[in-house]
Protein backbone atom coordinates (compact mmCIF):
# COMPACT_ATOMS: atom_id res chain seq x y z
CA UNK A 1 0.00 0.00 0.00
CA UNK A 2 2.83 2.26 0.99
CA UNK A 3 4.52 1.56 -2.25
CA UNK A 4 1.93 2.66 -4.56
CA UNK A 5 1.55 5.69 -2.43
CA UNK A 6 5.47 7.08 -2.41
CA UNK A 7 4.83 5.68 -6.13
CA UNK A 8 2.40 8.37 -6.89
CA UNK A 9 4.09 10.84 -4.25
CA UNK A 10 7.39 10.44 -6.30
CA UNK A 11 6.24 12.54 -9.28
CA UNK A 12 5.85 15.64 -7.41
CA UNK A 13 9.10 14.64 -4.55
CA UNK A 14 11.68 13.00 -6.20
CA UNK A 15 13.41 11.64 -2.70
CA UNK A 16 10.39 9.47 -2.73
CA UNK A 17 11.40 7.65 -5.85
CA UNK A 18 14.12 5.09 -3.55
CA UNK A 19 10.80 3.45 -2.49
CA UNK A 20 10.51 1.87 -5.99
CA UNK A 21 14.46 -0.03 -5.00
CA UNK A 22 13.59 -3.26 -4.23
CA UNK A 23 16.95 -3.30 -2.17
CA UNK A 24 15.72 -0.58 -0.44
CA UNK A 25 11.96 -1.73 0.64
CA UNK A 26 13.69 -5.14 1.85
CA UNK A 27 15.84 -3.04 4.69
CA UNK A 28 12.81 -0.46 5.27
CA UNK A 29 10.84 -3.77 6.03
CA UNK A 30 13.35 -5.27 8.05
CA UNK A 31 13.50 -2.04 10.44
CA UNK A 32 9.46 -1.25 10.32
CA UNK A 33 8.75 -4.94 11.79
CA UNK A 34 11.72 -4.70 14.09
CA UNK A 35 10.49 -1.54 15.60
CA UNK A 36 6.91 -2.98 15.40
CA UNK A 37 7.33 -5.79 17.12
CA UNK A 38 9.14 -3.90 20.13
CA UNK A 39 6.74 -1.00 20.52
CA UNK A 40 3.35 -3.84 20.80
CA UNK A 41 5.64 -6.17 22.36
CA UNK A 42 5.30 -5.34 26.20
CA UNK A 43 1.26 -4.85 25.58
CA UNK A 44 0.83 -8.47 23.84
CA UNK A 45 2.41 -10.41 26.49
CA UNK A 46 0.71 -8.07 29.49
CA UNK A 47 -2.85 -9.22 27.47
CA UNK A 48 -2.17 -12.87 27.42
CA UNK A 49 -0.86 -12.40 30.94
CA UNK A 50 -4.08 -10.96 31.77
CA UNK A 51 -5.96 -14.17 30.01
CA UNK A 52 -4.22 -16.66 31.61
CA UNK A 53 -3.15 -17.92 28.12
CA UNK A 54 -0.16 -19.80 29.37
CA UNK A 55 2.05 -22.84 28.48
CA UNK A 56 1.37 -26.08 29.31
CA UNK A 57 4.24 -27.86 30.00
CA UNK A 58 4.90 -31.68 28.98
CA UNK A 59 4.80 -34.22 32.03
CA UNK A 60 7.07 -36.42 30.71
CA UNK A 61 10.04 -33.21 30.08
CA UNK A 62 12.96 -32.44 31.04
CA UNK A 63 12.06 -31.02 35.32
CA UNK A 64 13.48 -27.85 34.40
CA UNK A 65 10.71 -27.09 31.96
CA UNK A 66 8.30 -27.12 35.53
CA UNK A 67 9.04 -23.91 36.16
CA UNK A 68 7.85 -22.50 32.86
CA UNK A 69 4.41 -23.74 33.26
CA UNK A 70 2.50 -20.52 33.04
CA UNK A 71 4.94 -18.32 30.69
CA UNK A 72 2.56 -16.37 28.27
CA UNK A 73 1.99 -18.84 24.80
CA UNK A 74 0.62 -18.03 21.63
CA UNK A 75 3.09 -15.74 21.13
CA UNK A 76 3.75 -16.58 17.60
CA UNK A 77 0.51 -14.10 16.99
CA UNK A 78 2.47 -11.11 17.17
CA UNK A 79 4.96 -12.55 14.60
CA UNK A 80 2.11 -12.87 12.04
CA UNK A 81 0.39 -9.61 12.62
CA UNK A 82 3.88 -7.40 12.02
CA UNK A 83 4.89 -9.86 9.05
CA UNK A 84 1.25 -9.30 7.52
CA UNK A 85 1.37 -5.43 8.19
CA UNK A 86 5.25 -5.04 6.94
CA UNK A 87 4.55 -7.00 3.77
CA UNK A 88 0.87 -5.36 2.71
CA UNK A 89 2.67 -1.94 3.95
CA UNK A 90 5.99 -2.39 1.42
CA UNK A 91 5.32 -5.44 -0.67
CA UNK A 92 4.01 -5.16 -4.30
CA UNK A 93 0.35 -6.49 -3.86
CA UNK A 94 -0.05 -7.35 -7.28
CA UNK A 95 2.85 -9.84 -6.92
CA UNK A 96 1.03 -13.57 -7.01
CA UNK A 97 4.15 -14.89 -4.97
CA UNK A 98 3.46 -12.15 -2.18
CA UNK A 99 -0.17 -13.28 -1.56
CA UNK A 100 1.22 -16.48 -1.94
CA UNK A 101 3.24 -16.66 0.78
CA UNK A 102 1.08 -14.23 2.60
CA UNK A 103 -1.95 -16.73 2.46
CA UNK A 104 0.27 -20.01 3.16
CA UNK A 105 1.61 -18.53 6.07
CA UNK A 106 -1.44 -17.28 7.87
CA UNK A 107 -3.51 -20.27 6.85
CA UNK A 108 -0.83 -22.67 8.91
CA UNK A 109 -0.76 -19.27 11.79
CA UNK A 110 -4.83 -20.35 11.77
CA UNK A 111 -4.46 -24.23 12.05
CA UNK A 112 -1.25 -23.29 14.55
CA UNK A 113 -3.97 -20.93 16.63
CA UNK A 114 -6.31 -23.74 17.06
CA UNK A 115 -3.99 -26.12 18.27
CA UNK A 116 -2.75 -23.68 20.73
CA UNK A 117 -6.06 -22.36 21.72
CA UNK A 118 -7.20 -26.90 22.58
CA UNK A 119 -3.75 -27.16 24.54
CA UNK A 120 -4.98 -24.45 26.98
CA UNK A 121 -9.16 -25.31 27.37
CA UNK A 122 -7.77 -28.86 28.01
CA UNK A 123 -4.92 -27.86 30.13
CA UNK A 124 -2.61 -30.23 28.41
CA UNK A 125 -0.22 -30.46 25.96
CA UNK A 126 -1.99 -32.57 22.98
CA UNK A 127 -3.83 -29.72 21.83
CA UNK A 128 -5.61 -30.42 17.68
CA UNK A 129 -5.64 -34.29 17.15
CA UNK A 130 -2.53 -35.19 15.14
CA UNK A 131 -4.78 -36.34 12.02
CA UNK A 132 -6.78 -33.05 11.90
CA UNK A 133 -3.72 -31.57 12.12
CA UNK A 134 -2.01 -33.19 9.39
CA UNK A 135 -4.97 -33.11 7.48
CA UNK A 136 -5.40 -29.34 7.26
CA UNK A 137 -1.62 -28.71 6.88
CA UNK A 138 -2.50 -30.89 3.71
CA UNK A 139 -5.32 -29.32 2.12
CA UNK A 140 -3.45 -25.74 2.04
CA UNK A 141 0.22 -27.34 1.25
CA UNK A 142 -1.76 -28.89 -1.94
CA UNK A 143 -3.50 -25.55 -2.72
CA UNK A 144 -0.60 -24.06 -2.89
CA UNK A 145 1.43 -26.44 -4.59
CA UNK A 146 -0.98 -26.82 -6.88
CA UNK A 147 -1.39 -22.90 -7.59
CA UNK A 148 2.09 -22.68 -7.85
CA UNK A 149 1.92 -25.62 -10.69
CA UNK A 150 -1.14 -24.49 -12.78
CA UNK A 151 0.33 -20.61 -12.43
CA UNK A 152 3.82 -21.25 -13.93
CA UNK A 153 5.11 -19.46 -16.90
CA UNK A 154 8.88 -20.75 -17.12
CA UNK A 155 10.12 -24.03 -17.28
CA UNK A 156 12.45 -23.40 -14.51
CA UNK A 157 9.88 -22.63 -12.57
CA UNK A 158 8.79 -26.12 -11.75
CA UNK A 159 12.16 -28.13 -12.18
CA UNK A 160 14.62 -29.50 -9.71
CA UNK A 161 17.81 -27.28 -8.98
CA UNK A 162 20.77 -29.21 -7.93
CA UNK A 163 23.08 -27.43 -6.27
CA UNK A 164 26.81 -27.23 -7.05
CA UNK A 165 25.86 -27.96 -10.82
CA UNK A 166 25.80 -25.54 -13.04
CA UNK A 167 23.14 -26.85 -15.59
CA UNK A 168 21.66 -29.61 -13.64
CA UNK A 169 17.92 -28.88 -13.41
CA UNK A 170 15.37 -32.11 -12.95
CA UNK A 171 12.20 -31.39 -15.06
CA UNK A 172 9.70 -32.41 -12.41
CA UNK A 173 6.04 -32.18 -14.17
CA UNK A 174 3.31 -33.14 -12.14
CA UNK A 175 5.94 -34.34 -9.24
CA UNK A 176 6.39 -30.55 -8.81
CA UNK A 177 2.80 -30.71 -6.61
CA UNK A 178 4.56 -33.25 -4.20
CA UNK A 179 8.07 -31.61 -3.81
CA UNK A 180 6.36 -28.73 -3.16
CA UNK A 181 3.11 -29.99 -0.97
CA UNK A 182 6.17 -32.29 1.33
CA UNK A 183 8.45 -29.21 1.96
CA UNK A 184 5.63 -27.03 2.75
CA UNK A 185 4.54 -29.32 5.32
CA UNK A 186 7.40 -30.78 6.13
CA UNK A 187 9.40 -27.69 7.28
CA UNK A 188 6.17 -26.58 8.87
CA UNK A 189 6.47 -29.12 11.38
CA UNK A 190 9.96 -29.49 11.36
CA UNK A 191 10.05 -25.96 12.85
CA UNK A 192 7.50 -26.73 15.58
CA UNK A 193 9.95 -29.62 16.56
CA UNK A 194 12.54 -27.37 16.78
CA UNK A 195 10.66 -24.81 19.28
CA UNK A 196 11.08 -26.51 22.44
CA UNK A 197 13.86 -24.04 24.14
CA UNK A 198 13.99 -20.62 24.72
CA UNK A 199 14.88 -18.69 21.57
CA UNK A 200 15.98 -22.28 19.81
CA UNK A 201 14.00 -22.00 16.87
CA UNK A 202 13.23 -18.23 16.21
CA UNK A 203 16.91 -17.48 14.93
CA UNK A 204 17.70 -20.24 13.16
CA UNK A 205 14.38 -19.11 11.22
CA UNK A 206 15.61 -15.92 11.05
CA UNK A 207 18.72 -16.92 9.51
CA UNK A 208 17.26 -19.04 7.30
CA UNK A 209 15.06 -16.24 6.26
CA UNK A 210 17.22 -13.31 5.55
CA UNK A 211 19.35 -16.29 3.26
CA UNK A 212 16.07 -17.15 1.70
CA UNK A 213 15.25 -13.42 1.07
CA UNK A 214 19.20 -12.48 -0.71
CA UNK A 215 18.32 -15.87 -3.17
CA UNK A 216 15.05 -14.61 -4.16
CA UNK A 217 16.51 -11.18 -4.82
CA UNK A 218 19.49 -13.07 -6.94
CA UNK A 219 17.30 -15.53 -8.96
CA UNK A 220 14.48 -12.37 -9.34
CA UNK A 221 16.98 -10.23 -11.16
CA UNK A 222 18.18 -11.22 -14.57
CA UNK A 223 21.94 -10.10 -14.01
CA UNK A 224 22.53 -11.68 -11.09
CA UNK A 225 20.61 -14.99 -11.73
CA UNK A 226 22.93 -15.26 -15.12
CA UNK A 227 26.20 -14.45 -13.16
CA UNK A 228 25.70 -17.22 -10.63
CA UNK A 229 23.90 -19.47 -12.71
CA UNK A 230 20.89 -19.82 -11.13
CA UNK A 231 17.03 -19.97 -12.40
CA UNK A 232 15.79 -16.70 -13.04
CA UNK A 233 12.37 -16.55 -11.85
CA UNK A 234 10.54 -13.43 -12.68
CA UNK A 235 8.93 -11.78 -9.63
CA UNK A 236 10.31 -13.72 -7.28
CA UNK A 237 12.65 -10.79 -6.13
CA UNK A 238 9.83 -8.93 -3.95
CA UNK A 239 9.77 -12.14 -1.91
CA UNK A 240 12.82 -10.31 -0.37
CA UNK A 241 9.96 -7.99 0.86
CA UNK A 242 8.39 -10.94 2.85
CA UNK A 243 11.54 -12.00 3.93
CA UNK A 244 12.63 -8.43 5.14
CA UNK A 245 9.44 -8.60 7.86
CA UNK A 246 10.24 -12.06 8.83
CA UNK A 247 13.69 -11.38 10.16
CA UNK A 248 12.13 -8.11 11.91
CA UNK A 249 10.04 -9.81 13.46
CA UNK A 250 11.55 -12.70 14.02
CA UNK A 251 14.48 -10.60 16.02
CA UNK A 252 11.49 -8.44 17.84
CA UNK A 253 9.98 -11.09 18.98
CA UNK A 254 13.46 -13.24 20.58
CA UNK A 255 13.64 -9.73 22.43
CA UNK A 256 11.20 -11.45 24.41
CA UNK A 257 11.96 -15.09 23.87
CA UNK A 258 15.97 -14.95 25.21
CA UNK A 259 16.49 -16.97 27.97
CA UNK A 260 14.45 -16.87 30.47
CA UNK A 261 11.54 -16.54 27.96
CA UNK A 262 8.97 -13.90 28.69
CA UNK A 263 6.70 -15.22 25.99
CA UNK A 264 6.54 -18.56 24.05
CA UNK A 265 5.51 -18.70 20.51
CA UNK A 266 3.41 -21.49 20.20
CA UNK A 267 2.44 -23.66 17.21
CA UNK A 268 0.63 -20.72 15.96
CA UNK A 269 4.14 -19.08 15.21
CA UNK A 270 6.51 -22.35 14.83
CA UNK A 271 3.80 -24.20 12.13
CA UNK A 272 3.47 -20.78 9.90
CA UNK A 273 6.88 -19.49 10.03
CA UNK A 274 7.77 -23.36 8.98
CA UNK A 275 5.51 -23.17 6.08
CA UNK A 276 6.54 -19.53 5.19
CA UNK A 277 10.02 -20.85 4.59
CA UNK A 278 8.82 -23.86 3.05
CA UNK A 279 6.96 -22.08 0.35
CA UNK A 280 9.58 -19.16 -0.33
CA UNK A 281 12.65 -22.65 -0.76
CA UNK A 282 9.64 -23.89 -3.33
CA UNK A 283 9.21 -20.27 -5.13
CA UNK A 284 12.88 -19.40 -5.72
CA UNK A 285 13.80 -23.47 -6.77
CA UNK A 286 16.00 -23.93 -4.10
CA UNK A 287 14.69 -26.87 -1.80
CA UNK A 288 17.61 -28.76 -1.57
CA UNK A 289 19.81 -25.56 -0.21
CA UNK A 290 16.91 -24.96 2.30
CA UNK A 291 17.59 -28.59 3.53
CA UNK A 292 20.93 -27.64 3.76
CA UNK A 293 20.26 -24.06 5.20
CA UNK A 294 18.01 -25.70 7.47
CA UNK A 295 19.15 -29.11 9.12
CA UNK A 296 19.15 -28.17 12.48
CA UNK A 297 15.02 -28.10 11.48
CA UNK A 298 16.00 -31.70 9.50
CA UNK A 299 17.91 -33.08 12.66
CA UNK A 300 15.48 -32.51 15.14
CA UNK A 301 12.67 -33.68 13.02
CA UNK A 302 15.02 -36.88 11.81
CA UNK A 303 15.61 -37.73 16.29
CA UNK A 304 11.82 -37.76 16.14
CA UNK A 305 11.55 -40.18 13.80
CA UNK A 306 14.86 -42.64 14.93
CA UNK A 307 13.53 -42.21 18.42
CA UNK A 308 9.57 -43.74 17.40
CA UNK A 309 10.86 -46.17 15.07
CA UNK A 310 13.21 -47.32 17.56
CA UNK A 311 11.01 -47.85 20.47
CA UNK A 312 8.47 -49.27 18.20
CA UNK A 313 10.51 -51.93 16.73
CA UNK A 314 13.24 -52.89 19.89
CA UNK A 315 11.26 -51.36 22.45
CA UNK A 316 14.82 -49.36 23.20
CA UNK A 317 14.89 -45.40 22.88
CA UNK A 318 18.10 -44.15 20.92
CA UNK A 319 18.40 -40.99 22.80
CA UNK A 320 17.33 -40.20 26.03
CA UNK A 321 14.62 -37.51 25.01
CA UNK A 322 13.37 -36.36 21.45
CA UNK A 323 13.24 -33.87 19.68
CA UNK A 324 17.06 -33.80 20.12
CA UNK A 325 17.75 -30.82 21.90
CA UNK A 326 15.68 -32.50 25.03
CA UNK A 327 18.87 -35.28 25.00
CA UNK A 328 21.28 -33.01 25.74
CA UNK A 329 19.44 -31.40 28.36
CA UNK A 330 19.21 -34.46 30.14
CA UNK A 331 23.04 -35.22 30.06
CA UNK A 332 23.65 -32.07 31.43
CA UNK A 333 24.06 -29.28 29.33
CA UNK A 334 22.39 -26.07 30.20
CA UNK A 335 20.01 -24.79 28.37
CA UNK A 336 21.56 -21.59 26.95
CA UNK A 337 24.39 -23.46 26.13
CA UNK A 338 22.28 -26.01 23.98
CA UNK A 339 20.60 -23.10 22.23
CA UNK A 340 23.66 -20.71 21.59
CA UNK A 341 25.68 -24.15 20.10
CA UNK A 342 22.32 -25.22 17.46
CA UNK A 343 22.36 -21.08 16.63
CA UNK A 344 26.06 -21.27 15.77
CA UNK A 345 25.69 -24.96 13.57
CA UNK A 346 22.43 -23.22 11.67
CA UNK A 347 24.56 -20.14 11.25
CA UNK A 348 27.24 -22.55 9.43
CA UNK A 349 24.90 -24.15 7.41
CA UNK A 350 23.38 -21.39 6.30
CA UNK A 351 26.84 -20.02 4.80
CA UNK A 352 27.43 -23.71 3.14
CA UNK A 353 24.27 -23.24 1.64
CA UNK A 354 24.97 -19.85 0.48
CA UNK A 355 28.03 -21.54 -1.09
CA UNK A 356 26.32 -23.23 -3.22
CA UNK A 357 25.39 -20.18 -5.01
CA UNK A 358 28.47 -19.68 -6.53
CA UNK A 359 30.49 -23.08 -6.36
CA UNK A 360 29.02 -24.51 -9.40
Amino acid sequence: MLLWLTEFLSQYVSGFSVFQYLTFRTMVSVVTALAMSLLIGPHVIERLSHYQIGQTVREDGPESHFSKAGTPTMGGALILIVILITTLAWGDLSNRYVWTVLLVTMAFGAIGWVDDYLKLSRKNSRGLIARWKYLWQSVVGLLAAWFLYSSAVLPAETALIVPFFKEVAIPLGIAFVVLAYFLIVGMSNAVNLTDGLDGLAILPTVMVGAALGLIAYLVGHVEFSEYLQIPYIPDAGELSVFCGALIGAGLGFLWFNTYPAQVFMGDVGALALGAALGVVAVIVRHEIVVLIMGGLFVLETVSVILQVASFRLTGKRIFRMAPIHHHFELKGWPEPRVIVRFWIITLVLVLVGLSTLKLR
